[in-house]
């Protein structure tokens, strides 16, 4: 039996070429991802890791601040560098690598406090993401928004590279963690039929997929299911004649329910299931600044709108933003915004 069926090559033959050299030549390695990692961003970042850590590279993954409980089961996620618990440590790091992976993300902004030690750095630098607009501070771009997750193109630039068979278990894992996890257990951005060919490949490597879904989704608290039944029974707003649907909550409302980072995640896809609904948001309040998560069926861009008002990008059907300002002015906004999109909204049900 062939286990090689064809993968397109999506990533051009130079980059592969290009980032194989780097990672020969390089003597320190430092794996980054964005602010408040996801599991994409956690699993592309610990796939790559512990592929070069088999390979004897010397090689450490570091993100800018804490990341959610329930992708912790993940091998290697306890060797994470996290820079807000020491800046210095962190500072040290860059100073003394070669070879900076930008894993997830498409511009320094996006790693919050790390972005001036990224900017400055004499490293080589490589962009692995799968957004709109990518930086022009990096030696290589692999850069291809219509690719489901970047945990896919870690997969792909590896497959591509010939290196199919040296990826283990614990790789295939982690990749398979970030593609489940940016495409909603692959109910949206995930029509491409390789996907479920790299799910076979993955698949070949023994992981345990139903085991990896029940990590992510059924390994929650007791205190984040009441957060969930009252954000939709008291933190709901519908607009009927835009299809549209609001959650929101304050500082206060996530103090009340002990919140912890990541118990929010996945709150924006439940109003979709509201009939005649087709776009989704999500905003919630934090410590200096206000995050919105959108979500949409059929064609409505959500990338597009969270770019227009919320300086934001993502995929067609699943995006974010970010406003500064008071979580009531958030709010106008994004109503002020649905109208200006009235009519698209409405011809997305006709």
């Amino acid at each position: 039996m062939n286990y090689f069926e064809p993968l397109s090559d999506v990533i051009d033959d130079r980059s592969v070429q290009q980032v194989h050299e780097l990672i020969e030549n390089s003597r320190q390695i430092l794996i980054t991802a964005h602010l408040s990692p996801d599991g994409d961003a956690l699993g592309a970042s610990l796939g790559l890791y512990h592929f070069l850590k088999s390979k004897k590279k010397n090689v450490k993954l570091m993100v800018p601040n804490s990341f959610p409980y329930f992708l912790k089961w993940m091998a290697g996620s306890d060797e994470i560098l996290v820079y807000e618990y020491n800046p210095k440590a962190a500072r040290v790091i860059f100073d003394h690598t070669d070879l900076i992976f930008s894993i997830d993300y498409n511009i320094p902004k996006r790693v919050g406090n790390m972005a001036f030690l990224l900017e400055k750095s004499d490293a080589k630098k490589v962009l692995i993401d799968h957004h709109l607009f990518p930086g022009d501070i990096y030696d290589v771009v692999i850069s291809y928004p219509r690719i489901s997750s970047t945990s896919e193109l870690v997969f792909r630039l590896l497959y591509q590279a010939d290196k199919y068979e040296e990826i283990d278990k614990t790789v295939a894992e982690c990749i398979y963690c970030g593609m489940m996890t940016d495409t909603g257990g692959f109910t949206f951005n995930s029509n491409n039929p390789e996907i479920y060919l790299i799910i076979s490949l993955l698949l070949r490597k023994g992981i345990d997929k139903d085991r990896i879904y029940s990590l992510v989704y059924n390994n929650l608290t007791e205190d984040r299911f009441r957060l969930l039944g009252f954000t939709l029974s008291q933190r709901m707003k519908v607009y009927p004649d835009l299809h549209t649907a609001l959650i929101w909550l304050s500082l206060e409302d996530q103090k009340q329910f002990s919140y912890n980072k990541g118990d929010t995640e996945g709150f924006v896809n439940y109003p979709l299931s509201i009939k005649n609904i087709i776009f989704s948001a999500f905003i919630r309040e934090d410590e200096e600044l206000v995050k919105l998560s959108f979500r949409s069926q059929n064609t409505f861009p959500t990338n597009e709108f969270a770019a227009r008002f919320f300086d934001g990008g993502g995929h067609l059907n699943a995006s974010g933003g970010e406003f500064y300002g008071t979580l009531e002015e958030a709010v106008s906004f994004f109503e002020n915004g649905i109208g200006l999109y009235a009519e698209k909204l409405k011809n997305e049900i006709n």
